[in-house]
């Protein structure tokens, strides 16, 4: 699997999201970035395993995603991160990004992979990000794929 290309697709895949009318769009990139404009979702650490089937047949890989909502408000920040970390829905972060899986039959990412699983939330906390500090999480999202790709 090409990683670059895997961690644009998810930030991609996350762009779907829909917040209610009266709040910005949710802006989203593929790795850590020097400043955020919030709300916004991005692709941070990761760990991958590799031949997890012989023959560089399947790599795995556990990406660390964070989700960062600016605290003007504090319990209104709190509710707009539930909504993005609730397992379905229009601004669930889970729905929208395993839509990236495909049909059945199909490789997930456009391609990319051969599947995606967001698997857990952890870390609902105040983040510090480039000398600002908003309420946010991680996200942790399994994709796996061919090693020798």
């Amino acid at each position: 699997m090409q990683i670059s290309a895997v961690r644009e697709a998810i930030a991609e895949a996350a762009r779907a999201v829909v917040l209610p009318d009266s709040l910005p769009k949710l802006t989203c990139s593929g790795y850590v970035p020097d400043s955020v404009v919030a709300p916004h979702f991005f692709v941070a650490e990761y760990e991958q395993d590799f031949d997890k089937a012989m023959g560089r047949a399947l790599d795995e890989l556990m990406f660390t995603t964070r989700v960062l909502v600016g605290r003007a408000d504090d319990r209104a920040a709190q509710q707009l991160l539930d909504s993005m970390l609730s397992g379905s829905g229009p601004a669930s972060l889970k729905e929208v990004i395993e839509l990236a899986r495909g049909g059945p039959g199909e490789y997930a990412l456009g391609g990319l992979a051969h599947d995606l699983h967001v698997m857990r939330v952890q870390g609902y906390r105040w983040y510090e990000h480039a000398g600002a500090t908003y309420v946010g999480a991680e996200l942790t999202i399994k994709v796996i794929g061919e090693g020798s790709s």
